[in-house]
């Protein structure tokens, strides 16, 4: 129930964020992590939660079972969640307001424990529980949305929160429009580690051997993917080495082990490492690896998108021309010979890239608290 303290309960002059995010793959966690030190190496004290543990118990873990469970081996299935329940657009359509409803007492009294200056949602069911306690006036203090995915859907939206913070321009557009509330451009909370220069020796000896060098295939920390098998047989066809991020997905790393010419990774601990030693990364889902890779440097491809979100974010990061989108195993071919060799489309891409990590989160969390007086004493 009580939220885990990046500083160890240690007093700050600066001001209180708590951040509400969800234990869903590794995404939510890692922006969650790094807004904490970010927020806490400026004076600040920060605590996150997860909303999941806020629900009744079962519920929250038979929530992410079920998306897990969709996501990875029900694909068709979480299509149609994901148009009934998340899909932009307009018309009465069924939201997830009574299960955020299902957290608002445990919220309102951890709320009330811990007195902070700012509520952070970095999930979109946090969103919708924040949003709904601030439209009725349950909940007084502010809350700033932090959007972690290019694909903005329904659940994202309340105008109950005071602020959102998005990824680009485009996006913080799209939700001003939709909620009437202020939305600003925050750009990714990716770690600095990405960002600053990465030892890729230590990969050298465990990625060499083939013509033209290491290609990522990302699944995401569950180990999601549409034919992972057959994306690292053309990658291996054009001369390329693919190496598949199965996450912890141990079923997947063995299966893809098993097909000539293809490395399977678990989990790995040294991702900047990795990035760095590599030639492009192949995404499917838009998500934070996709972004600690721009962070890097690297090219990023969007490629048998999963469903939802994920077809919906790997289109719009090529509309934003982050990435390419590749349709079709030539197609996959092209963007690689375009983009892992120095020339104009890469230098185009990294120039993009850049200007993405340009805005910080930051300043407009410490503006929202500096606002508001804080709670009584």
């Amino acid at each position: 129930m009580d939220p885990s303290s990046g500083n160890d309960g240690k007093t700050s002059t600066g001001k209180r964020f708590l951040i509400v995010s969800a234990g869903m793959g590794s995404g939510h966690a890692a922006v969650a992590a790094e807004l904490m030190r970010r927020l806490e190496d400026t004076g600040h004290t920060a605590a996150e939660v997860d909303v999941l543990e806020l629900l009744p118990p079962g519920v929250g873990r038979g929530v992410r079972e079920f998306y897990r469970m969709a996501v990875c081996h029900m694909p068709a299935v979480y299509a149609g969640v994901y148009a009934v329940f998340l899909r932009p657009g307009k018309g009465p359509r069924p939201g997830n307001g009574p299960l955020a409803a299902l957290a608002e007492k445990r919220f309102l009294r951890l709320v009330e424990e811990w007195r902070p200056h700012v509520i952070v949602p970095v999930f979109h069911l946090a969103a919708q529980l924040t949003g709904r306690l601030r439209a009725r006036g349950s909940l007084t203090v502010p809350s700033a949305v932090v959007i972690t995915d290019f694909a903005v859907h329904r659940q994202w939206l309340h105008p109950g929160n005071d602020l959102s913070l998005c990824l680009t321009s485009g996006i913080a557009g799209e939700v001003r429009r939709a909620v009437g509330r202020s939305a600003v451009v925050s750009g990714p909370l990716v770690a600095d580690r990405f960002r600053a220069p990465a030892e890729a020796d230590g990969w050298a000896g465990v990625l060499g051997g083939t013509e033209r060098g290491p290609v990522l295939i990302s699944t995401g920390a569950w180990g999601a993917g549409n034919h992972v098998r057959g994306t690292a047989r053309v990658i291996a066809d054009a001369g390329f080495l693919p190496v598949v991020l199965c996450g912890r997905n141990n079923q997947l790393r063995s299966r893809v082990s098993r097909t000539p010419g293809v490395m399977a990774l678990g989990w790995v601990t040294d991702m900047p490492g990795l990035l760095a030693a590599s030639h492009a990364l192949v995404d499917n889902a838009a998500g934070q690896t996709a972004l600690e890779a721009l962070a890097t440097g690297l090219p990023v491809i969007g490629y048998r998108p999963i469903p939802g979100h994920g077809k919906d974010g790997v289109r719009r990061m090529a509309e934003e021309g982050l990435t390419a989108h590749a349709t079709g195993p030539r197609s996959l071919v092209r963007v690689l010979d375009e983009v892992t060799v120095p020339g104009p489309v890469r230098e185009r891409r990294a120039a993009e890239a850049r200007r993405l990590f340009a805005a910080d989160a930051l300043p407009r969390l410490e503006d929202l608290a500096g606002a508001w007086p804080g709670p009584p004493p």
